[in-house]
């Protein structure tokens, strides 16, 4: 059986922030090398599409007036999200994306920019000058995969109200300070602060991912039906990353 991910990066000119362009980058040489069509549409303001079509919705990073500027575009797709969503799509949001999915986020001003309302975490605004910016790993279990996640943060926001996160933290902040947990997952969307970019310092993390997304047409396909691939660099860098940030 032929596959094929069809992934809609939203907002692709915008929402690019430290190097978010890096998780399609892995997405198309990870599926590429396992015969998987990988077919990437970029969706800028304006521009005509249905979501429902995609195996996966990408939303990337930004800064406040970035963020602002997608904004009445986002809202206006809201209802077509919602269907993607119920009809399988999987859903991939890096900082600024994974804010906009909740009820609000709250700009350096204190002006309160809506989200998109599908969840009830918010994001308000941190301690005055203070981020949360470092390196971060979690320990996730996605879907039954257990999984040290290394990752990026710099974030003021402090989204809180999480009642599903993606991880617990074992170095760094997460959510907000002293949140103790990082992300959001409910199985249709992964949120994250973790930048860097997220996929190539996580290989499980990016083949989940792309199992996930390939279950819109095969509901019934699993994590462990993917060819394993010889990341052998990929898990030298990590295991790199994970030795210094674990002492």
């Amino acid at each position: 059986m032929a596959r094929q991910m069809r992934v809609a990066w939203m907002y692709h000119d915008i929402m690019d922030l430290y190097g978010d362009t890096g998780n399609m980058m892995v997405l198309r040489k990870r599926c590429e090398d396992r015969g998987i069509e990988f077919v990437l549409d970029t969706i800028g303001i304006g521009q005509e599409a249905d979501l429902s079509a995609y195996s996966l919705i990408f939303l990337g990073g930004g800064a406040d007036k970035e963020q602002m500027s997608i904004i009445p575009d986002l809202l206006s797709r809201k209802e077509n999200i919602r269907q993607a969503m119920a009809s399988g799509t999987f859903v991939l949001l890096i900082c600024g994306g994974y804010q906009l999915f909740g009820r609000y986020y709250e700009a350096a001003d204190h002006s309160k920019i809506p989200g998109l309302g599908f969840y009830d975490y918010h994001t308000d605004t941190g301690r005055e000058g203070a981020r949360c910016i470092g390196n971060v790993v979690i320990e996730a279990n996605l879907d039954g995969l257990e999984t040290k996640i290394v990752g990026f943060e710099n974030h003021g926001g402090q989204t809180v109200n999480v009642d599903e996160p993606l991880g617990k933290v074992i170095k760094g902040c997460g959510n907000s300070f002293d949140a103790g947990y990082e992300g959001f997952y409910d199985g249709r969307i992964l949120g994250t602060y973790l930048h860097g970019p997220l996929l190539p310092k996580n290989p499980e993390v990016a083949d989940f991912v792309i199992a996930r997304s390939l279950q819109k047409d095969d509901p019934d396909f699993k994590y462990t039906d993917l060819r394993k691939l010889d990341d052998v660099w990929e898990n030298k860098a990590r295991e790199a990353i994970l030795s210094k940030l674990e002492k």
